[in-house]
């Protein structure tokens, strides 16, 4: 998935954080407060009083309700819409709603519906229903051409064949189905306890969970070993996202304990729906309504880390989980060349009636010349004479006789349609499959993992592809982000080469005599080390603060890792963003080490020394926003909200009357390092007085608790509260690219491919990367268009178009001209300008100035954009498109290409999921295209050839057969040798003709 940064885009549920909580679900801060962290060995932390808190609880933060992950968790209950769960009471749970039972069903096939169901999916092919028809035709005694066994015997072994795969894949789905079911979980019966079996869970009951054990249903949090009611979750078997994420108990049953205490109370939440990201719900409790939102349920799949025991009460059971209802299997496609070869055998059957009907009229001519010769006529006896009685022989008027002639016409030649090439092709698609699999120049040793072929049927379009459209971060990059640069104060720190050189890389922090490290090392600049020591001076208090929100902004958990030295344990920085990742690991190279997190409070270590600042407040990165804050309790008793963002939101909201020299200096330094191909991201800092945070806590407390409208409202809060900002400085993380990605880009426009590159990144980031991997080139004429108005993209489109006409006639008037080299053109189109062009009277245009460009760079797009950009080219010409992503926010473009392929990367497995083929890396797809691709078209389609090219010479063979056998015993004109070809047909009926 692409953003400049984490804060850039929200589109992509993988990039939507998880942590959310608010003022019900913490501890209340007292007048003066003091923790003795765990992984301090007995230093005390300093006190942090706030005469203005009294006891109020602590506040945390918000959500954009557009996000695309949470917009659904965020619209009001209404009573239709709603399931009411009475807590630790399944029986009247389910006296008015009839929930699903926990036990889950995978397997499309039960022994009574096995046959007919499977029967009904294989016919859904009209050539089986041909064959079938042909069948039965050749059942009946006046057609019968072939044995009546003989004649259903192909079509029968291609059934069975079919039926035998199906079976045993559905017999596999069962059997795990059976162990699933059959697992053992801790529920809560008679107020103990006591193991059941999986499927025996009924929502309402309350379940344990231990740690390292996998959840059995989707279930609300009501407390954790944690006394803060933090639970962490590792959610691999869900999204394929290995970080952990934080869930959270409220604090009103936090305390509870059901084994002593009956815990009673009526959860009020939405119907099942498949956003695993989203969640809104009301619970009644002690008589209070306390509201729920995605922070506080845990879904099926996941497993519980670093947290000793949980308990829940289950609200999705069964099917009706969002793991089961994102059970979907692979995309089913139809290749091109089997389409083509289906339009191939229509034209053929329309011959078939075509030649059936001549040969038919043929016959009627026939039977009206020769009526009168027909009761003696040799091997054509109207008359039996063989009794007393003459009656007639086998004969039933002209009518039927031409009719049971054109179906016994179309029995005679259905060998011109080859059933047997269906099961050939199914052959060599395993075939196919199986040397892709594995062909080591696609193993990926990174990963361990090789190519995998998620849809059998489109092998051969691998050879046909034209257009390829590339995700950037995690596709053409390794999504493995590295703190590179800061612009603290108005000053650049970028020296890399001094880095390098004589940098130190790392720091370390004493604690319990035990030394803590990072896990990740990261190259320091010395000057900017130097500089955060000196916090007294005015220099370094401003540094000071920048890597204070480095450390604090997030939603990173840090977790203590043992060495085989058991003086030395590291610290490694759990979290959904790499790009939040590589920012803390920065904060503490230069001293500002992350030691401990919880719901209430961070733990710093600063240059040995160790901070507590409370977590008073935390709002949410959301989409319309684009960017994240937390209010923080200093140990110098004030109180500062640190934001920080993308730079088109941030410098909206910061105070352009102070330090304007340093803004606009800063301005310069995010240009350079976008330039440089680098994510960037803008900090900045305010203290709040009194008043200020008082008016926050009130309106956080009537947006948190509001029943209509609760998404704007929480919105509007952050919005208030991250305004009037100072500066702080920005940041430059590099993201590099894959090994092989440039010389793979090469070859692909060698071969002919056109490739596209959509990204959420900023224009200057994506057209550095542009450079780097050899997608543009200096030589390129680029065409950009920026637009905010659909008037502007019209004009922009036009005078482009007008460019692109003028680039050709240069080139054609230059002798022996081409385009290439200085007459290549790149588009280079935002976002913004695509909300205007796609799905108007624009598109048009849009295809035709795309179309005849070398290179299209799509900068800021969204998900739905990435597919609409897709469809452009898929819906207008009938050249193949092939969609590469790595991300949930690709997931749209890779099911709208003709070939989908998911890259298995740092952002989870979505897009493997939603994709028909998976690899490891980007330049994987050379030879695969390439190679495999080619050969896989073009044997496919020697074999579809020699098909029909054998059933064409058969059928002349027999036709010719025909014709010669039937002029041996009659005479020779060629009206007689068509109508022997009919007689012979009939002779063929005749069981007594030669014996």
């Amino acid at each position: 998935m692409d953003s400049n940064s984490q804060f850039e885009i929200s589109e992509s549920a993988s990039q939507v954080p998880d942590f959310i909580r608010n003022s019900s679900s913490q501890r209340s801060i007292s007048p003066v407060q003091s923790i003795w962290s765990k992984t301090s060995g007995g230093r005390s932390i300093r006190e942090v009083s706030f005469s203005e808190l009294e006891s109020k609880p602590v506040r945390h933060g918000s959500r954009g309700a557009d996000s695309e992950g949470f917009s659904a968790s965020y619209k009001e209950i209404n009573d239709d819409d709603a399931r009411l769960i009475y807590i630790n009471d399944p029986d009247r749970t389910d006296e008015k709603f009839e929930f699903a039972g926990n036990s889950i069903r995978t397997g499309k096939y039960s022994i009574l519906t096995f046959l007919p169901r499977n029967l009904f999916e294989q016919f859904h092919r009209v050539a089986y229903v041909y064959f079938l028809v042909i069948a039965i035709l050749n059942q009946l005694p006046q057609l019968a051409v072939f044995g009546r066994g003989a004649s259903i015997m192909p079509l029968a072994f291609v059934l069975l064949v079919t039926a035998i795969k199906d079976g045993y894949e559905d017999y596999r789905r069962h059997r795990s189905d059976k162990i699933e079911n059959s697992r053992l979980a801790w529920v809560l019966v008679n107020e103990q306890f006591q193991q059941i079996r999986w499927k025996d869970i009924r929502v309402g009951q309350i379940i344990k969970v231990s740690a390292n054990e996998t959840l059995p249903c989707d279930m609300v949090l009501l407390s954790t070993s944690d006394t803060t009611g933090v639970a962490y979750v590792q959610t691999t078997n869900l999204d394929g996202e290995s970080n952990l994420k934080t869930r959270y108990a409220k604090q009103e049953t936090q305390t509870k304990n059901p084994e002593n205490e009956k815990i009673s109370g009526l959860i009020k939440c939405e119907k099942p729906n498949r956003n695993i990201y989203g969640f809104q719900a009301n619970m009644d409790i002690d008589k209070k309504r306390i509201s729920l939102g995605p922070s506080n349920i845990i879904l099926r799949g996941c497993e519980l880390k670093n947290t000793e025991w949980a308990v829940g009460v289950a609200v999705y059971a069964g099917r009706e989980t969002k793991a089961m209802l994102n059970n979907s299997g692979a995309p089913s496609k139809r290749s091109h060349l089997e389409t083509r070869m289906n339009r191939e055998i229509i034209f053929l059957s329309i011959f078939l009636v075509a030649l059936c009907t001549i040969v038919s009229a043929c016959h009627g001519v026939w039977l009206r010349r020769h009526k009168d010769e027909l009761d003696l006529m040799q091997f054509y006896r109207k008359k039996d004479y063989s009794e007393n009685e003459v009656k007639d022989y086998n004969y039933y008027g002209w009518g039927l006789e031409i009719f049971f002639v054109f179906l016994m016409s179309v029995i005679v030649f259905q060998i011109m349609i080859p059933i047997s090439l269906y099961i050939s092709m199914e052959l060599v698609r395993v075939g196919q499959a199986f040397f892709m699999i594995q062909d080591n120049r696609m193993y990926d040793r990174a990963s361990n993992s090789r190519f995998q072929c998620r849809a059998l049927n489109i092998n051969e379009d691998l050879g046909q592809i034209k257009y390829v459209f590339s995700d950037k971060t995690g596709t053409l990059t390794e999504n493995k982000m590295e703190f590179k640069c800061a612009s603290i104060g108005g000053i650049d720190y970028s020296n890399a080469q001094d880095s390098t050189e004589d940098g130190q890389i790392g720091n370390s922090a004493q604690g319990g005599g035990q030394v803590l490290r990072p896990r990740m090392k990261v190259k320091v600049d010395p000057e900017l080390l130097d500089l955060s020591k000196r916090k007294h001076t005015g220099e370094g208090k401003h540094v000071c603060d920048f890597f204070i929100a480095l450390a604090a902004c997030n939603t990173i958990v840090p977790i203590t890792v043992e060495t085989p030295d058991p003086a030395v344990n590291l610290i490694d920085y759990q979290g959904e963003s790499p790009d939040e990742q590589a920012l803390v690991y920065a904060a503490a190279a230069y001293g500002f080490m992350l030691i401990e997190r919880t719901s209430g409070h961070i733990v710093l270590d600063i240059h040995g020394e160790r901070q507590r600042f409370n977590v008073l407040g935390l709002h949410e990165f959301d989409s319309d926003r684009k960017r994240m804050s937390v209010i923080l309790g200093c140990p110098d008793k004030t109180v500062k909200v640190f934001v920080k963002g993308a730079d088109t939101s941030m410098f909206s909201v910061i105070n352009r009357s102070l330090h304007l020299n340093m803004l606009n200096v800063t301005e310069t330094h995010l240009h350079t390092y976008s330039s440089k191909g680098l994510r960037t991201l803008v900090v900045g800092m305010r203290e709040l007085s009194p008043s200020e945070f008082e008016q926050w806590q009130s309106s956080y407390e009537l947006a948190s608790t509001a029943l209509m409208g609760r998404a704007a409202l929480l919105r509007k809060v952050a919005s208030n509260i991250e305004n009037h900002l100072t500066i702080l400085g920005a940041s430059g993380i590099e993201d590099k690219l894959q090994q092989g990605v440039p010389e793979a880009i090469e070859s692909l426009r060698t071969a002919g491919i056109k490739v596209w590159v959509l990204t959420g990144d900023k224009q200057e980031t994506a057209i550095s990367i542009g450079y780097s991997s050899k997608l543009l080139t200096s030589k390129m004429t680029q065409i950009v268009i920026n637009n905010n108005s659909k008037d502007s993209c019209r004009k922009s489109l036009q005078d482009a178009l007008l460019m692109w006409k003028k680039l050709t006639a240069d080139s054609n008037a230059t002798p022996g001209g081409s385009r290439t080299g200085l007459n290549e053109v790149a588009l280079i189109i935002d976002g913004t300008s695509l909300v205007y062009i796609l799905d108007t009277d624009l598109e048009e245009q849009l295809f035709e100035l795309a179309s005849k460009c070398d290179v299209v760079l799509c900068c800021r797009v969204a998900p739905l954009q990435k597919a609409g950009i897709v469809a452009l080219i898929k819906n207008r010409t009938d050249d193949m498109t092939l969609a590469i992503g790595d991300g949930a926010n690709d997931v749209s473009m890779i099911q709208m290409a003709d070939v989908g392929i998911g890259i298995s990367g740092q952002e989870g497995r979505q897009a493997v999921m939603a994709s028909d083929f998976a690899m490891g890396q980007f330049r994987f797809l050379v030879p695969l295209l390439l190679v495999h691709g080619h050969w896989n078209y073009q044997r496919m389609s020697y074999m579809i050839l020699y098909n029909f090219y054998r059933k064409g010479i058969l059928f002349c063979y027999l036709d010719t057969w025909l014709f010669l056998c039937s002029n041996s015993v009659s005479e020779l004109e060629l009206g007689n040798g068509i109508k022997n070809l009919s007689v012979k047909i009939r002779l063929l009926d005749k069981k007594d003709v030669f014996g």
